[in-house]
């Protein structure tokens, strides 16, 4: 259906969850991936071979995606290896916990910021030369169902880092037309990945499935597919939308 041949994707944090699951449906549909990793190497390095075992170029780059100097280095190593970046999923970022606002204090504040927003804000920034040059390029932003309901107890800085996202998304659709550069984003709910193994105590998952008109929590490689529709040409008359992925939790 999709072919994304001659076409390279880089989806920041692939080591594991919904990045794998993106970074392995661009390999399957012919593109060559570069997989990012910041703490889970050893995992980045197991996405970087199955991409390979498909037949695909394939190229890990490791850092922290909220720091300037790692960001335009990793960059960097793409334009050496590949020459050109034609799609670009930002999808790294994480609670680190959950965490009432009046018990929270400025710095986690600012690192929940910093690795849900900010790392979009630079990474875009520094990818933006190769697809101008390119006259092209697609940028999707892994947004969340909280920038839309505000996120579960403890999660209010991370449902306002993924609004901030949301936002960027369609302030981008805007600003990089004159590129032909697309901005889309997808906005999973809840996905059964370590996430929510870290994060999510077994009552509240519970509790949530009774919200999910399908009544089950959704799996990685159900969000990819989204993904790879709105980086195709099928979707090319689209930019500044959201698709939300969350079993019917949330209707428009």
């Amino acid at each position: 259906m999709y072919s994304f041949a001659g076409k390279v994707a880089w989806i920041t944090g692939s080591s594991s969850g919904i990045g794998r699951a993106i970074a392995l449906a661009f390999a399957e549909h012919g593109a060559d991936v570069i997989v990012h990793g910041h703490s889970n190497i050893a995992g980045a390095k197991q996405v970087m071979e199955e991409v390979q075992r498909q037949g695909r170029r394939a190229l890990l780059v490791q850092g922290d995606v909220a720091n300037a100097g790692d960001v335009h280095r990793m960059t960097a190593e793409i334009e050496h290896s590949f020459g050109r970046l034609d799609i670009l999923v930002n999808n790294a970022g994480t609670l680190l916990k959950r965490c009432k606002i009046e018990e929270m204090d400025e710095q986690l504040w600012d690192q929940v910021m910093n690795v849900n927003l900010k790392s979009a804000f630079l990474v875009t920034k520094a990818a933006l030369p190769l697809m101008k040059r390119q006259k092209q390029g697609q940028i999707i932003n892994v947004t969340s169902i909280a920038a839309r309901n505000g996120g579960g107890f403890g999660a209010v800085a991370y449902a306002t880092a993924k609004a901030g996202l949301s936002t960027l998304t369609r302030g981008l659709a805007k600003e990089l037309k004159e590129y032909n550069i697309r901005v889309n984003g997808i906005g999973p709910g809840v996905i059964a990945t370590a996430f929510h193994d870290r994060f999510t105590p077994e009552p509240m998952r519970q509790n949530n499935l009774q919200s999910i008109p399908l009544g089950r929590e959704g799996q990685p490689e159900e969000t990819a597919g989204a993904v790879l529709f709105l980086a195709s040409d099928y979707a090319s008359y689209i930019t500044g939308e959201i698709i939300e992925i969350n079993g019917g939790q949330l209707m428009d």
